[in-house]
């Protein structure tokens, strides 16, 4: 029985560490993967203010800044805050133009939170 201790232990031993492929391969990408959100997090935590695109938003109208630079997400309210509008009473209409398209805004309804994406490019005329 001695004789056979040393044989079993040879052919144990090494097996007890063993890891099939696939667990190899699993182990691989999830590492992987581990480490790609990590990075995207740093990304994240030393990304930029959002990026503004020149003058890409222009009114007409009674406002101080006429061209206001377009930004991801920039609304019609965040325009007319940004054009300072200059009217003495609240705007009798607003009118987007867009690509040739007219997009008529109930200023009052603008005034009660109704807001409206704009798109690089858009004119906002202003009617006083």
């Amino acid at each position: 029985m001695k004789n056979w201790l040393p044989i079993f232990l040879a052919l144990i031993v090494p097996l007890a560490g063993c890891v099939t492929k696939s667990q190899a391969d699993a182990r691989a990408r999830l590492a992987f993967l581990e480490g790609q959100n990590q990075a995207l997090m740093r990304m994240q935590l030393n990304a930029p203010a959002p990026q503004s695109f020149g003058p890409g938003v222009t009114f007409t109208g009674p406002v101080q800044n006429p061209a206001v630079p377009w930004r991801i997400g920039l609304t019609l309210a965040q325009a007319v805050v940004s054009a300072q509008y200059t009217g003495t009473t609240d705007p009798s209409a607003i009118v987007i133009h867009r690509n040739g398209e007219d997009i008529p805004v109930n200023p009052k309804g603008l005034l009660n939170g109704e807001d409206f994406a704009l798109q690089l490019g858009d004119v906002i005329e202003i009617k006083p």
